[in-house]
């Protein structure tokens, strides 16, 4: 029997107002209102919103909840704050993924502390119940629960350099929220009596867990609550946001913000491979001079045995073109030898070349009159290390584009600017 679609609080609201709907990981989401394009550009200048409810919640609370979530996450929780390397603390959150002990991906997470011995894991759309059965296995009778809240909370998105202007609007006690909220910090709850001393309420009393964090690389917030509540708090932060350029969002403008950010999409950039030789080294516990794990856990075997992994790398083109990621795409050196596969490809629409370096439509020296046509960027899996500069070729059956290896790809991001300077 075929699994039935699911569909976010916010299903109808998006109907309603014309969304271009398709099924992402089991759920019947929005994949662009007025075009990928004009959201994707109003992220980059103004704001936008994203509903973001199919992704999944769950909670890891008990005597043992650390012990738990430091075997099976690979970040380091007891030593993942800043240069000073502190342990996670309430109100701050990490990134990281869970893995088996092949040491492949089960899903990429950020882990929230919301108190002493208290945890929010947020994963990816559908995986709620696959993480908590893993956590489950792996607990072995420690002291611990675990909550599947798929469906329980909603999620919005607020993304964007007037991102700190419109959320601020909507909260109860705003000055008291931003004070001292750097980037991967959070406040409140979405639960009415939370475990933790202090809540966060929207102007008309809704607890919310206001966190600063997202998926664009650019400055921006994921507001969670209970989902009964979900629909009047889009109406309220898009009443709130429309005078200041906010427009609602879909997922292709996701995709392709997250991709010129560098960001991975699970199971799709990271997944059935070891998880080593890839840009996000800040999700390993690595010592500092990174030759080995500041911990032990699940995979951390699996790593270690598999130093000559493939390689995932970034990449941008030189125009606006992009190949299919379908998993038949190649990957061709310099002497045309197939090397790998195409992991991501997308089009940010913010960029372009300018005398040889990329401006993005919202780089403060950009040339005067720039207007990027966009350009196009991804992963890449090879099998061999390439550095910066080195140029490739990316194949499907349509098109062959020379690109070349990254370490960046869209100039000044926003999302590590001081709130202060954003107000």
């Amino acid at each position: 029997m075929a699994k039935r679609t699911k569909k976010t609080p916010l299903h109808t609201w998006h109907t309603a107002r014309g969304a271009k709907m398709a099924v992402f990981a089991g759920y019947d989401m929005p994949l662009w209102y007025s075009s990928a394009k004009d959201e994707h550009l109003a992220v980059l200048t103004a704001a936008g919103m994203f509903d973001t409810s199919h992704m999944a919640v769950v909670m890891v609370n008990g005597p043992e909840a650390l012990d738990l979530l430091q075997w099976c996450f690979t970040n380091n929780l007891g030593a993942c704050m800043g240069k000073a390397r502190k342990p996670l603390y309430p109100g701050r959150c990490v990134y990281g993924a869970f893995l088996n002990d092949k040491g492949e991906v089960i899903d990429d997470a950020i882990v929230f502390q919301t108190a002493a011995n208290h945890y929010m894991v947020v994963v990816n759309a559908g995986m709620g119940a696959t993480l908590s059965a893993h956590l489950l296995r792996q607990a072995a009778g420690r002291a611990v629960a675990v909550h599947d809240l798929t469906d329980q909370v909603g999620k919005i998105d607020v993304q964007g350099p007037a991102a700190a202007k419109i959320v601020f609007q909507v909260l109860k006690a705003p000055q008291s929220v931003f004070n001292a909220l750097p980037y991967f910090a959070f406040k409140g709850h979405f639960q009415p009596n939370p475990p933790m001393p202090t809540a966060v309420l929207l102007k008309d009393g809704t607890p919310v867990l206001v966190s600063r964090t997202g998926y664009t690389g650019e400055l921006g917030f994921e507001l969670f609550v209970e989902a009964r509540h979900t629909v009047a708090v889009w109406d309220t932060l898009l009443a709130a946001g429309e005078p200041l350029g906010m427009i609602p969002c879909g997922l292709a403008a996701r995709d392709s913000l997250r991709t010129g950010a560098v960001l991975p999409l699970s199971h799709q950039d990271i997944g059935h491979w070891p998880f080593v030789n890839h840009p996000w080294p800040f999700a390993l516990p690595y010592t500092e001079d990174r030759s080995a794990f500041s911990k032990n856990f699940l995979g951390a075997d699996a790593l270690r045995a598999h130093p000559l992994a493939d390689h995932t790398l970034p990449f941008v083109g030189r125009d606006l073109r992009k190949v299919s990621s379908d998993g038949k795409t190649r990957v061709l050196d310099g002497r045309g030898q197939a090397i790998g596969t195409v992991l991501s490809c997308a089009t940010d629409m913010g960029i372009g070349y300018h005398e040889g370096r990329i401006f993005s439509v919202a780089s403060p020296d950009r040339p005067p009159g720039f207007k990027p046509k966009g350009l196009a960027c991804g992963f890449v899996k090879v099998k061999k290390s390439l550095s910066p500069g080195d140029e490739i070729v990316v194949c499907d059956q349509r098109r062959q584009l020379p690109v070349s290896i990254v370490t960046d790809i869209r100039p000044d991001r926003t999302a590590r600017r001081p709130l202060k300077d954003m107000l």
